[in-house]
């Protein structure tokens, strides 16, 4: 039984007695309030009743009140939602114009470079959709720590603005967007990377997918490495490199100032769901055996392994400074960095970053101080400055 400090049930009565002004409507919604049960209402509520001491708060399967904010356990999470909130901006604010131009004069780009945009464009488009109602479905529910949540919505709404700045290269290039939108369904390079996502959020999507035993928590687990450490961590790589690639040589500069932003947002997402898995870890110390261990490696090695299919895909021959067999190196390099962020032994031995001057952007090394040294006060998209 809850027990109010300061019960104004008199107040209430005598506020909610007819008036000869009221209408038949008026004086109905006051007399169904009489009805209103306060305690059958606080018990629907997420959690324990009570307020919530730090001890209480935990990761996953936590029965602390998910209502009550403070006071926060994960300080990284709250800092990562104001960061994210800091770093806002809008894809309409990137002038496209040079684009525009570019693309639209048959020597401007070669067709190794017109299918490079292409097929990002239609790998994007579908990949942040697929994050985002992973996110929605089933993480923002499985997750049973407020601050935590309060970042995962601002992940999920910076998954929509991604899929916003693809559909407005689209429509700003005049693309045929049936045919982008639909390379997940048409093109097997992309389709594969779809689909190998799609299999770790089919069970615990389900509404009636519950956490709290070894089983389902380390389904959960497999969902939280398939997204962040893989289909953001690994997935993404190849396409940012090149697009960003081509920016850096003055070609579609609008398009890669757009992944720019993407990339710094989606930096912030696999860090968090690093910090998020490594908690869980530290939190279940029962789930990370060696079965685990060895599923989780095998994940990352097959992400690797679609990776670089797709980058030979995209490449058949050498454009922009860089070939396939260049990226498959790269790749692996950020394989050996995905394992040991989540506490896993290296893969590819002896593999060194082919392009050093992705470090300062996409390197989770590099991220921290990405941020500090960037922003300077809150700004919009076209308004960055970067110190």
């Amino acid at each position: 039984m809850l027990d109010f400090e300061d019960d104004n049930s008199d107040v209430s009565q005598e506020l909610r007695k007819a008036q000869s002004s009221d209408t038949d409507a008026v004086r109905l919604a006051k007399e169904s309030l009489n009805d209103l049960d306060i305690q059958a209402g606080i018990a629907d509520l997420e959690g324990s009743v009570g307020r919530v001491n730090v001890g209480d708060k935990f990761m996953i399967n936590a029965r602390a009140d998910l209502n009550q904010l403070v006071p926060f356990k994960y300080d990284w999470a709250w800092q990562k939602y104001l960061d994210g909130c800091a770093n806002h901006w809008m894809p309409q604010e990137v002038n496209m114009g040079a684009d525009v131009l570019l693309w639209n004069d048959p020597k401007g780009l070669t067709d190794d470079e017109r299918r490079i945009i292409k097929r990002n464009l239609g790998f994007f488009s579908t990949a942040d959709s697929l994050v985002a109602n992973n996110l929605v479905l089933a993480v923002y529910r499985l997750i049973t720590n407020p601050e935590c949540r309060q970042y995962i919505l601002r992940q999920a709404f910076e998954e929509a603005i991604h899929t916003h700045a693809y559909q407005y290269c689209i429509e700003s290039l005049s693309m045929d967007e049936g045919e982008i939108f639909n390379m997940y369904r048409e093109i097997p390079s992309v389709a594969k990377k779809a689909a190998w996502g799609l299999k770790y959020t089919e069970s615990i999507s389900n509404p009636e997918f519950k956490t709290g035993t070894p089983e389902t928590d380390r389904e959960f687990l497999k969902n939280l490495i398939a997204y962040y450490c893989v289909l953001e961590g690994i997935f993404f790589y190849c396409g940012f490199t090149q697009i960003l690639s081509m920016g850096r040589r003055n070609k579609m500069i609008g398009t890669a100032e757009q992944f720019q932003y993407i990339l710094r947002d989606e930096s912030m997402h696999l860090n968090f769901g690093i910090d998020v898995i490594n908690q869980i870890k530290i939190e279940n110390p029962g789930l990370w055996d060696d079965q685990m261990k060895a599923t989780a490696t095998q994940m990352i090695l097959q992400g690797i392994q679609l990776e670089i299919e797709y980058a030979h895909d995209t490449m058949p021959n050498g454009v922009l400074g860089m070939n396939a067999d260049v990226m498959e190196d790269y790749l692996k390099f950020i394989g050996n960095r995905r394992l040991t962020q989540i506490g896993l032994p290296e893969q590819y031995p002896g593999t060194t970053n082919p392009f050093p001057w992705m470090a300062e952007i996409m390197d989770l090394k590099k991220e921290k101080n990405f941020f500090e040294t960037r922003v300077i006060e809150y700004q919009t998209g076209g308004a960055l400055s970067w110190d």
